[in-house]
Order: C-alpha cells, then structure tokens, then sequence
C-alpha cells in the first residue's frame, strides 16, 4: 500500500526506536517547506508555517515560565490553530489536556484543576492567538524529551462516570506513530478527521498522519453530506470514523455519486462496529478498512483488517505486534485458552496511570504471576480457534438476572435484525425479583410506526427465558458522547422504576 515515493519517511520511522512528531514536522518543514500540513474551513498552513507557528507557541510558553512536565488545556473545536498549539506545546516539552468544549463549566473547572493546566485555551483565545504568541521567528529553547516524559492528558469519556485524566507518555504516541508503518502514510497522504481533538480517537490517526509527512484536513462538526463532498474534492486518502458516522455515510441516499477512489485506508475504533456495516463500507467505499480494538489507557490492541480478512468481521481482530493479551477471571486468575472472561493487555504504548489517581490506576492494573504489568479493559470476550478477539460487551455493562449472566450486545444485535429497528441500546434495571432485568431503548427507522410492545414481544419471542426484556422504550435519539458512544447510564437515569417478572 505504500508509494514509492514515500520510501524515505516511512524508512526513517522504521528504524527510529523513539523520536518525536515535533522533530518529525521540523524535518518536513526543512525537506518540503510548502507542502500541504494542516487545513480547516479558514485555515491552511504548509509544513514551513506550521513548524514556525510551533516554534512561537513553544517560545511563548516558555517566555511565560510553563516548564517541560507542566500542562496547559485547550477548550475548542477542531482547527488548524488549535492543533498547532497543542503540536507547540509539546515542542517545549509542555503535557497538553485537550477538554470537551461540551462539558459544564462545573466539569471544565475539575478538569482544568486536576490537570493542573497553567494556562486554558479557549475557542476565544485561539481567535486572539497572535496577539500572545512570540514574534515571528522566535525559538524556543531545545528541551530533552524522553519516551517516559507525558505527553498528553486525555479525559476519558465519562460513559460511566466521572472522568479520569490519563496521563499518555511520547513513548507511547511514538508507538502509535510506527504502528502506522503499514498502511500508506506518507507525504502524498490526506487525512479527513471529522471528530474532535480531545479524543485519543482522532489523535492516533492525527499524530502518524504528520510524522509522515501528510497532509490532515479538519472538520469543525460532522455532517454526512459535507464530508463526503470534502474527501471527493480534496482527494482524501485516509480518515478515522466511529461507527455511528460510518452508519450515516453509508445512509447517504447518493453515496455512490461521490468519487472516493483515492482512499488508501480508512480506520475505526471507539464503539462497538457491527459487522453487516463493516461488510456495506468494504463493498461500497474504495480502500481498506481496519478496526483498531483498545483503550486510551493503552495495553491490549487487537487490529482487525477487514479487508483481508471478511469473514472475521464479528470479530475485533487479533493482538497488535508486541501486544500481549490475555483473559482473566472475576477473581481476577488467568483463564485457559478457550475461555470467557475479561480482556487484559500489555503493549509498549500504556499509559503512566490516571493523573492524581493512584487509587483508580491500581484498579486499572493487573499483574501476572512474573510481575508484568497489564491494562485492564473492563471488557468480557473469547479468543476464537484462530486468535482473533470476539468481544461480548462490557463487564459494567453485563447483567445478572437471576444468577444469569446477560451480554446486552447480544440483544442489540438481535433487535436491529428487525427491520423497524435502526439503532439500539440495552441497560439493566434493578428488579426486585430478578436483582436486575434488561429495558431496552430503540430508535425506529424512518417510515416504520411499529409500536414499542410489538417490538418487545418479537424479541422475546426469539431469545431465552432469562434475555426476555421487561421494557421497551421508542426514542427519537440515543444520547450519544461526541465520538458516538451511547452514554447507557443516562438511558439507566430514564429507566428508574423497579420492574417486576411480568416479562418471565
């Protein structure tokens, strides 16, 4: 998949053991000083303004005493701004928490506080940026990054609680940079992202993207028509998308029209992506597909190129290169090959702990018997005969009805077989016969007006005695973060009354 010319950026990433993207795009500046860097809806810079712009942002953190290993936050929507201050600030060795601009202030204020960010930046402060940045053709001090120094905090989602600040190291993000080596990076690369820069999502595609030497193009807010018509005349080569953007692509009446034939690769990760989806874009949309299966926290990576290999499309794929994972038990005892039980992983890329949390970092820990420390995943799933990774849902997520354990990916998937069903969610609720028993939240497709009981008995009549939903409720929308996770515990809010064994 890689062009010829492309050779020489893809060969010194090979045989680097650790570098990092501001010493990469320092070297793309000084070989290609006007090839394409970074662009947006108002912005574009060429690799010589954009490795100039790091250096003043670098020069003026500096000038305003953040030293390497203190963090600064960023508050924004995607732009060529703000990913050049993020890229400065690591030039000077400053850690970067990128913040959902989506958030209460209540929330921003503890994130901001837990980060210990001397400085925010704000959708505001990006317009007035050069007003505080250093005058053109400063630069900064050379400071010494090490692969153990942080890189980044990233925040996790909150799905299912408050979220935690995880403390990447550039050790780490160089990992993710070569684990791009073979899927056709390089100089003659465009990449559309069209989800936000507080992701480690968008970051592991954003990161490689420069250190090769391409071009990213972002999208300040996702719509489905305007993507397409940007990677068509843009000639977009690579993109990350989460499922449910994938979802509505493919639903894109004149999908078709649009010429995506310069795609070289697309990726997906972050959420659970069906495989009759997977199978619609493999046949629909030119290049190839892989689904990159992990956490932010790092660990276990499993990849599944779904175009070598369609019939594991139910599966995530099998365990990165270097990638170590394994499945334990509750109790938390390793399982024998064959097993079901929750995944845990150790890669080069982990991790330092979550920021502040020695507590939460322990829990996210486990050791085996040699003392080599793994990542839990808080996910339940099997190895299949041939390695390849069949997750079955979340071990937060799973329900225990009557001493049964119930996945509800497992009734997901059966109610979407319906054709009046597009999207579904299912949570337990407590149940006072039952200890818990699953409602189940649906969005009908368009031009379908098939009653919410209709719907509950079809399914209960195709699944066990113990499956059986005790409710189930229409919606015009399931609450979604802003990288498309369905947030189940605010369905578990919406369903707050105790049921009864009516559905037994």
């Amino acid at each position: 998949l890689l062009f010829e010319e492309d050779g020489i950026a893809v060969n010194m990433i090979a045989e680097t053991p650790f570098d990092t993207v501001a010493a990469c795009i320092l070297r793309h500046a000084q070989q290609r000083p006007e090839a394409p860097a970074l662009a947006d809806d108002e912005r574009e810079l060429n690799y010589a303004e954009l490795d100039a712009l790091m250096d003043r942002v670098a020069a003026a953190l500096q000038r305003d005493g953040i030293a390497p290993g203190e963090c600064i936050a960023t508050c924004a929507a995607p732009s060529a701004m703000q990913a050049a201050l993020f890229l400065g600030a690591l030039r000077a060795g400053v850690v970067v928490a990128p913040l959902a601009p989506g958030s209460t202030p209540a929330a921003l204020a503890r994130m901001r506080e837990d980060a210990q960010a001397k400085r925010l930046f704000a959708d505001d402060d990006l317009a007035r940026l050069d007003a505080w940045l250093a005058p053109p053709g400063a630069r900064p001090t050379p400071v010494e990054i090490r692969p153990e120094s942080p890189f980044n905090i990233i925040y996790s989602s909150g799905t299912t609680g408050e979220p935690k600040g995880i403390v990447q190291p550039h050790g780490m993000r160089w990992a993710h940079v070569k684990r791009g080596l073979p899927y056709g990076y390089g100089p003659q690369a465009v990449t559309l992202l069209a989800t936000p820069l507080y992701s480690n999502t968008t970051l592991v595609v954003f990161f490689p993207s420069l250190a090769f030497g391409g071009a990213v193009v972002l999208m300040k807010k996702f719509d489905a028509r305007r993507y397409l018509e940007i990677a068509q005349a843009r000639r977009a080569t690579h993109t990350m998308l989460v499922p449910v953007q994938y979802q509505r692509l493919m639903a894109v009446p004149d999908f078709e029209a649009f010429d995506l034939s310069a795609f070289r690769m697309k990726f997906c990760t972050s959420a659970p992506f069906s495989a009759a989806l997977k199978a619609d874009v493999l046949a629909r949309w030119p290049g190839g597909l892989v689904e990159f299966y992990g956490m932010t926290e790092g660990g276990g990576t499993c990849i599944l190129e779904a175009h070598a290999h369609p019939s594991k499309l139910h599966t995530v794929g099998r365990p990165a290169p270097g990638t170590d994972m394994r499945l334990i038990d509750e109790a938390g005892h390793e399982l024998p090959v064959g097993s079901t039980g929750e995944v845990v992983g150790h890669s080069p890329g982990m991790m330092v702990g979550y920021h502040r949390r020695p507590e939460a970092t322990r829990e996210a820990e486990w050791f085996d018997a040699s003392g080599k420390r793994f990542i839990r995943t808080g996910d339940i799933g099997r190895f299949d005969e041939d390695g390849f990774l069949i997750l079955l849902d979340r071990r937060k997520d799973m329900i225990i009805s009557g001493g049964f354990n119930i996945y509800p990916s497992d009734l997901e998937a059966a109610l979407r077989e319906h054709p009046a069903v597009a999207e579904a969610a299912v949570v337990g609720v407590p149940s006072a016969e039952w200890g818990e028993t699953p409602v189940a939240f649906v969005v009908r497709r368009e031009g379908h007006a098939d009653e919410a009981e209709a719907l509950r008995q079809w399914l209960n009549a195709r699944v066990g005695k113990t499956q059986r939903l005790a409710a189930l409720h229409l919606v015009d929308e399931l609450p979604r973060s802003a990288i498309g996770k369905v947030l189940k515990r605010e369905l578990r809010d919406l369903a707050q009354t105790p049921t009864s064994s009516r559905s037994r």
